[in-house]
């Protein structure tokens, strides 16, 4: 790799606040916000709105969209004659 051009890859925690959890991992994002981690060292961290401690798919809180329903229905009002 070419020195100089690329930006710099290190640990950052990503948090989700509304799912109080949290992941250290490592990425080039920046940040200007500090945590103190587990392990006692400080890491930036970024707040994110949805993780997988929040996002329906893998909480098993999804909803099941009846599709045929709502196409019978369009069928109906707008369908043709």
């Amino acid at each position: 790799m070419k020195k100089g051009i690329h930006p710099g890859y290190r640990p950052v925690v990503f948090r989700d606040p509304g799912a109080d959890f949290a992941f250290l991992t490592r990425s080039t994002i920046t940040s200007d916000k500090t945590i103190e981690w587990t392990d006692g060292n400080t890491y930036p961290v970024v707040d994110v709105d949805v993780s997988s401690a929040s996002h329906p798919f893998y909480t098993g809180r999804s909803r099941v969209l009846d599709t045929a329903g709502r196409v019978e229905r369009f069928n109906q009002r707008y369908g043709r004659t």
